[in-house]
């Protein structure tokens, strides 16, 4: 089963994301991790059974102690998650934002929709493109 990790620290976002994963029977493991500095401590233990490297990435700009982009950039300084596919999911459309996300490495950046519904439209959409179709080395 494939595995991704949301990074995100509004619950109601997170409930939100894995109701969609439910409701659309997406066959992967999810797991959610609510703050920049707990994403690099997961991403960073070596021991693969109790933290198992994501296949995908679902990363909030706006988190608390280190923020997205700051965990992006880590992530692509790390020569064993470099090729690791990351998508910045936030709220956030701020060009400055958006320009830093491609330039630290991230693979898409994707605005949260407001409505459940164009939610329940995109996360499959994205899943399958990175969890299946998209090859990685």
């Amino acid at each position: 089963m494939k595995k991704m990790m949301l990074v995100e620290d509004e619950s109601d976002d997170a409930f939100l994301v894995k109701r969609v994963f439910e409701r659309a029977s997406i066959p992967c493991a999810v797991q959610i991790i609510t703050d920049g500095d707990k994403a690099v401590e997961y991403l960073s233990d070596t021991d693969r059974i109790k933290h198992p490297l994501p296949d995908l990435i679902l990363l909030d700009i706006k988190l608390p102690r280190r923020n997205g982009i700051e965990v992006l950039h880590w992530i692509r300084s790390q020569p064993q998650l470099d090729c690791l596919p990351v998508v910045m999911l936030t709220n956030s459309d701020e060009p400055q934002f958006i320009g830093r996300a491609y330039r630290e490495g991230a693979n898409s950046y994707l605005v949260k929709p407001i409505k459940f519904q164009e939610l329940e439209q995109m996360l499959p959409v994205l899943v399958n493109y990175w969890l299946k179709v998209n090859t990685v080395e």
